[in-house]
């Protein structure tokens, strides 16, 4: 487990920008600023905030700063034969922890495995008034009433910079298939 906490520099430059009522642009690894309504406003980098802060391989959970690159935490798991089910699309090397659970995106198993959200256990944010706060947990059942934290997959930095995420992880497959077979757009649908 390794850490670069900048916890302390984030949270100032929010209660800062809250105090003159200045917005600010979330930026990560800076891998996905053509999704979205072009932000505006002075740049927080949360880059740099970055690490893995937990990881029980037997428990399937695993703990990261937003600015960790996915590279980072996908070679971790590998290490132990584990993955992230929803399968993020990297966006190359740059891409960060953070910055996909605000954009919310899943890869192609989707459908099977679940999307992003399904596998937040938990996030520590920052919100528009530099107030720290802490959702979900580290466990699979930690919350009652509606888990707060799933709300943060998608949102786009709207609700807050995000800290720290934890995700529920799974074992990498022995094997998998895929199959595929020529039709025409008219069959497909038809079936």
């Amino acid at each position: 487990v390794s850490a670069l906490d900048r916890y302390d520099s984030i949270v100032a430059a929010v209660t800062e920008a809250a105090e003159r009522g200045t917005a600010l642009q979330i930026v990560g690894g800076d891998t996905k600023s053509f999704y979205g309504r072009q932000p505006e406003g002075a740049s927080l980098s949360v880059g740099e905030h970055r690490g893995l802060t937990y990881y029980d391989p037997a428990e399937l959970v695993v703990s990261a700063r937003a600015g960790t690159r996915l590279s980072e935490l996908c070679a971790a798991l590998a290490n132990e034969r584990q993955m992230l089910p929803f399968e993020p699309p990297g966006f190359g090397d740059q891409a960060t922890v953070g910055g996909t659970v605000a954009c919310g995106f899943s890869g192609p198993a989707r459908p099977y495995r679940g999307s992003l959200r399904d596998y937040v256990l938990g996030v520590s944010v920052v919100n528009g008034r530099g107030e720290h706060l802490q959702f979900g947990g580290r466990v699979i059942k930690n919350v009652a009433g509606y888990d707060a934290s799933r709300l943060m997959a998608g949102a786009m930095g709207t609700l807050g910079v995000i800290l720290d995420v934890s995700f529920k992880v799974l074992p990498i497959p022995e094997a998998e298939c895929t199959l595929s077979f020529e039709t025409s757009e008219r069959e497909a649908l038809r079936r």
